[in-house]
C-alpha cells in the first residue's frame, strides 16, 4: 500500500516506534476485537462492523512498519457514539473512533476528542470534507467519505436531465406521469431532503464567519429568502409535488415501479433502483430559482480520543495510512460512498453513478455540527410539513423562526 509521509514530516519526524505507548483498552464486552496483544503498544480503533475488513490491510501495514499493534473493534453504528462519550473519560474507550462529522459539536462539548494534525495533506481532500472535519477553526476528524443526495432519473422514461424544478415536473407530465417527482417527507416532514430547495432561495440555516465556520448567532433561516421558500413550498404542496403521505418506502416504490421518473435521494437507494431494472442516471438537483440547489453533505471519518495516551501514533495511523488512496478506495468498496480523498474520489468516479453524486456534491455544504442545530431540527420539519399541507406559509415560517431563535437563546 502507499504510505503518505508528508504529514509525518510535519510532526517533526517523531518516531512512533520508539515511543512507549500506553494505549486505551477496548471495553471488556467488545468481542469483535482482534487477537490479544501488548496493551502498552496497541492502538484500539472502534469502527463500523461492516468496515473492519476494509481496514485490516492498513492496520497490518502500520503494525509491520512501527511495531504498534492496531486492534480493530467492530461496533454497532447505533451505539458507537454514546459508548465513546461514556467510556472515553474513564480511559476505557478507544484511541480512535469512526464516526460522522455532525457528531463534532457534541464530542467537542463533552471534551472527548483531540485535534488532528493533517499538515500539508489537508489540501489532498475534497473541500467539503475538510470543512466538515473542522470545528471552530480546529480539525478534529480524518475524513474518509462524503455523502449527499442527488436526483435519480429513470433515463428510459426521461432521456435528458431537467434544467429547473419546473422543467422536471413538465418533463414528467409530458411523459404521461401523474407523479413526475418523488421525495420522502412523512407526517413530520423531512427538511434534510428539502434543504437544497431552501438554499436555492438564499436561506441557509446559519450564516458563516470569515473562516467559513457556522455562526449560531447568525440565524439565516428567517431571512427574506426563507419566506420566499416557504411560499414556494406551499404552492408545491398544493400542486401535489410534495406530499407528507410519501415516506421513504413509498417514494422508493413509486420510482422502482416506474410511477415516478425523478427521485431525490442518496446513494443508499441506488441499488434498490438498479435491482428493479431501472436505467438510472444521476443528475444535479433542479433548482426552483437561478441559484444552485445545495444539499447537505454528510462526512464520515475518524476521531482521536482526548484521553488517548497514543495521540502521536493515532495521528500517524490516520493521516499516513487511512489517508491514502488505497485505503480510502477499500473503504469505498465496503460502503460505495464517495471517498473524501480527492485522488480516491476521482478514481471511484470512473463509475458514472459515483461521478454523478460527486458532481452534485461539489455544490453541497456540510450539515452544521454546532449544538444550536438541535434547536433547528426540533421545529423545522414540523413547520415544513404544515406548509405542505396548507398552513399559511408566512405565519408558519415566522413561528418556526421565532421558536428556533428562542430555543437557541
Amino acid at each position: 500500500m502507499k504510505v503518505n509521509k508528508k504529514s509525518w514530516l510535519a510532526l517533526g519526524g517523531l518516531a512512533v516506534a520508539s515511543i512507549v505507548l500506553a494505549g486505551c483498552a477496548g471495553s471488556a464486552d467488545d468481542t469483535a476485537s482482534s487477537d490479544e496483544g501488548d496493551a502498552t503498544s496497541t492502538l484500539t480503533v472502534w469502527v463500523d462492523s461492516e468496515r473492519v475488513d476494509a481496514l485490516k490491510g492498513a492496520a497490518d501495514a502500520y503494525s509491520e512498519k512501527t511495531g504498534v499493534k492496531v486492534d480493530l473493534v467492530g461496533k454497532d453504528t447505533g451505539k458507537i457514539k454514546d459508548d465513546f462519550i461514556q467510556q472515553a473519560p474513564t480511559g476505557k474507550g478507544p484511541d480512535v473512533v469512526m464516526g460522522a462529522h455532525d457528531w463534532l459539536g457534541e464530542l467537542s462539548t463533552n471534551g472527548v476528542v483531540a485535534p488532528i494534525e493533517l499538515g500539508d495533506t489537508a489540501g489532498d481532500y475534497l473541500p467539503v470534507a475538510l470543512q466538515a472535519s473542522t470545528y471552530e477553526g480546529t480539525t478534529y476528524m480524518l475524513p474518509y467519505a462524503v455523502e449527499n443526495i442527488a436526483i435519480l432519473r429513470n433515463a428510459d422514461i426521461i432521456p435528458e436531465p431537467a434544467t429547473s424544478f419546473d422543467d422536471m415536473i413538465a418533463k414528467g407530465q409530458a411523459a404521461g406521469l401523474t407523479t413526475p417527482f418523488v421525495v420522502q417527507q412523512g407526517v413530520e416532514g423531512d427538511p434534510y431532503h428539502l434543504y437544497p430547495f431552501q438554499t436555492a432561495f438564499g436561506a441557509p440555516v446559519f450564516g458563516t464567519d470569515a473562516e467559513g465556520n457556522y455562526d449560531p448567532t447568525d440565524l439565516q433561516i428567517g431571512n427574506e429568502g426563507g419566506f420566499q421558500f416557504a411560499t414556494w413550498l406551499g404552492a408545491q404542496g398544493a400542486a401535489g409535488n410534495f406530499n407528507t403521505d410519501v415516506d421513504g418506502d413509498i417514494a422508493k416504490t413509486k420510482f422502482t415501479e416506474g410511477e415516478a421518473a425523478f427521485w431525490l435521494t442518496g446513494p443508499w437507494n441506488v441499488s434498490a433502483a438498479t435491482d428493479a431494472g431501472i436505467n438510472v442516471a444521476i443528475d444535479p438537483i433542479p433548482s426552483p430559482t437561478d441559484a444552485a440547489a445545495q444539499p447537505f453533505a454528510g462526512v464520515k471519518g475518524f476521531f482521536v480520543s482526548s484521553e488517548s495516551d497514543n495521540k502521536v501514533a493515532a495521528n500517524d495511523f490516520l493521516v499516513n495510512y487511512i489517508g491514502t488512496e488505497d485505503v480510502q478506495l477499500d473503504l469505498f468498496k465496503a460502503g460505495n460512498v464517495l471517498p473524501a480523498l480527492t485522488a480516491a474520489a476521482d478514481t471511484a468516479a470512473a463509475d458514472p453513478i459515483i461521478a454523478g453524486f460527486q458532481t452534485v456534491g461539489a455544490d453541497a455544504v456540510p450539515m452544521p455540527a454546532i449544538p444550536a442545530m438541535g434547536a433547528v431540527w426540533q421545529y423545522w420539519g414540523i413547520a415544513e410539513a404544515a406548509i405542505i399541507n396548507g398552513a399559511d406559509p408566512t405565519a408558519t415560517w415566522q413561528k418556526l423562526t421565532d421558536d428556533v431563535s428562542a430555543a437557541i437563546k
